[in-house]
């Protein structure tokens, strides 16, 4: 590993300073993040000819990260995703969230862990631990924890996250890391041509507010089946209630691995030659193909058109908390939680 990089990453409103801590690894791939958010800011990666891309859209200072409103490069927490009715009940107790979308709870409400300093643990050559202190009641939810973030990169040209926390009261535990993906490159265009694999057998149905029904779907014969692969742009508009109530892919797939740390999912860019490999211990991947995204004005000058990227957020399912069939996302008192997530590159033709 090449030694860490610790560069000025601007200010926020209230004039605290963030910085970027750029990891390397000998291939030449590098990894930057930020101590605002714990966000993956850059992500450079060798293509099919050599050259490096960046493969992760984002901003080019904090200002940017804290005016923008698509949860770019986030990490997100303490829940990721949706609660029904922006409330649930645990152990008799019913806790009141923010409801900031269509009367739901979407990432924990307005006050992101994505929206805050960090503090940084450590800093060494191939990883860098972030620290985040969410006292009982924050956001809403039950219990005190400390919630640790490591952010590794390897001579194998893999990024992985690592998360960590023992809460001090039965709690929802529901991390996930929100980079928007274009293996051709950042500012490239849509990802309607990448190609993507799922190692799942079924995806969770939701409604019109991308709230889960708790029907699992079979994808057999469906525009949902990615198991032996399928281009993003081959059904993404077709007349499927699912895309159509999603504005596209925005779904969380049931994935095989039975809690084991597995390779769970694969993408690759036409143009860069470059394939992402997802490996993950959690049970869901939600698949969002950035169908909201609209001119967003991202780092380096480039504006991000609809549809720009592909998100694959590892997770519990979308408000597993209100569905028995669901995997729990209930963290108990005193029980260290731990998740791995990683995303291994390498190129292809």
């Amino acid at each position: 590993m090449k030694p860490i990089k610790i560069d000025t990453f601007g200010a926020v409103k209230d004039g605290r300073k963030a910085k970027a801590y750029t990891l390397t690894n000998n291939a030449g791939m590098s990894a930057q993040f930020s101590d605002y958010g714990a966000t993956l800011v850059r992500l450079l990666v060798p293509d099919k000819e050599g050259g490096l891309r960046d493969v992760v859209l984002g901003y080019s200072d904090a200002a940017g990260y804290e005016a923008g409103t698509e949860s770019i490069g986030a990490t997100v927490g303490r829940n990721a995703n949706r609660i029904a009715g922006a409330s649930f009940e645990l152990n008799g107790v019913t806790y009141k969230l923010t409801a900031n979308q269509f009367g739901n709870n979407l990432h924990s409400g307005n006050d992101f862990y994505n929206k805050r300093f960090w503090k940084v643990e450590e800093a060494a050559d191939d990883h860098i631990t972030f620290l985040l202190h969410s006292p009982d009641g924050d956001q809403g939810y039950p219990g005190t924890l400390d919630m640790k973030l490591t952010c590794a990169l390897t001579e194998e040209n893999e990024v992985r996250f690592t998360y960590d926390a023992v809460p001090d009261q039965d709690t929802i535990i529901n991390m996930t890391n929100h980079s928007y993906f274009n293996l051709n490159g950042h500012d490239s265009g849509d990802i309607l041509s990448h190609r993507v694999t799922v190692d799942a057998d079924a995806f969770t149905m939701a409604d019109e507010q991308s709230i889960p029904t708790g029907e699992i779907v079979d994808v057999t014969d469906t525009p949902m089946d990615f198991r032996k692969g399928r281009v993003i742009g081959e059904d993404i508009d077709a007349p499927y209630e699912a895309l159509r109530l999603g504005k596209g892919y925005d779904h969380n797939w049931v994935l095989k691995n039975k809690g084991k740390f597995a390779k769970v999912a694969e993408a690759a860019g036409d143009a860069s030659g470059i394939v992402m490999e997802v490996y993950t211990d959690l049970p869901g991947i939600q698949i969002y193909t950035g169908n909201f995204l609209n001119q967003e004005p991202g780092k380096d000058g480039a504006v991000y058109p609809h549809r720009a990227a592909v998100c694959f957020e590892t997770q519990y399912f979308p408000d597993a908390i209100h569905h028995d069939n669901f995997p729990g996302p209930v963290c108990k008192a005193g029980q260290a939680c731990h998740t791995v997530t990683a995303y291994r590159f390498r190129s292809g033709e």
